[in-house]
C-alpha cells in the first residue's frame, strides 16, 4: 500500500517535471490513483467554497500519467471520480474561449484561461481498456487543464504574461482581480 502524500504546490518544481507512462496496471499504481482520489476529497474538506474537480498524479509527487476527474462537478456529496491512464489529445475543435481556472497546486490562485471549447482524448481506463472521449465545455477545459499537468504545465504558465488574467477567492467566495505584484511574488512561474 503506498503512503499517502500531500498535494504538493507551486513553486515546488517537482510539478514541472514530465510523468511517465504507466506500463502494467500494477498494486502500485491502484494504490497511487486511490491516494489520489483521497487527496482530492481530503483538500476539498478544508474548503468551503472550493470542489476538487480533478487531480494528476504529479500533484501527490508521483510522475505517472494518471488522471482523474469528478464525475459530478457541482455536487460535492458525490465522491466519485473516473481514472484516465495516458490520457493523449487526438484532437483540438471549438473556439478558444477565456474560463476561469485554479488548480489544487496553485494555492489561493485562479486565472482566466484561454482553451478550445472541444477536445477528443485517448486514454485507459483503470482495468487497462482503451477509451476516447468527446469532451466540451468545463469538461474539455479540464481534460486539458489535466493533461499539461502530465507535461510539465500549469494553468498560470498560459496566462503568465497577462497580469489582467489573475483572481484570487474572498472569504465569501467571490473572484476579485489580483494585484500582479502578488502573483508575481509568489514564485509560480517556471522562468
Amino acid at each position: 500500500m503506498a503512503t499517502k502524500e500531500a498535494i504538493i504546490s507551486l513553486p515546488n518544481q517537482k510539478l514541472r517535471q514530465k510523468s511517465q507512462k504507466v506500463g502494467l496496471i500494477t498494486p502500485e499504481i491502484q494504490a497511487v490513483i486511490s491516494d489520489m482520489k483521497s487527496s482530492t476529497l481530503d483538500w476539498e474538506a478544508t474548503r468551503k467554497h472550493e470542489v476538487g474537480v480533478a487531480l494528476a498524479a504529479i500533484q501527490i509527487n508521483r510522475p505517472l500519467k494518471i488522471i482523474i476527474i469528478r464525475n459530478n462537478f457541482d455536487d460535492k456529496k458525490r465522491r466519485s471520480f473516473s481514472v484516465y491512464l495516458n490520457p493523449q489529445i487526438v484532437k483540438l475543435e471549438g473556439d478558444i474561449t477565456e474560463d476561469f481556472e485554479g488548480c489544487l497546486s496553485v494555492e489561493g490562485i485562479y486565472g482566466k484561461v484561454p482553451r478550445y471549447s472541444k477536445v477528443r482524448v485517448k486514454a485507459l481506463n483503470e482495468r487497462g481498456e482503451p477509451v476516447r472521449l468527446k469532451a466540451e465545455g468545463f469538461l474539455a477545459r479540464v481534460l486539458q487543464h489535466e493533461i499539461d499537468h502530465t507535461k510539465g504545465l500549469m494553468f498560470v504558465d498560459h496566462i503568465k504574461n497577462n497580469p489582467q488574467a489573475f483572481y484570487r477567492l474572498t472569504k465569501d467566495g467571490k473572484l476579485t482581480a489580483a494585484p500582479y505584484k502578488i502573483i508575481k511574488n509568489a514564485h509560480i512561474f517556471s522562468d
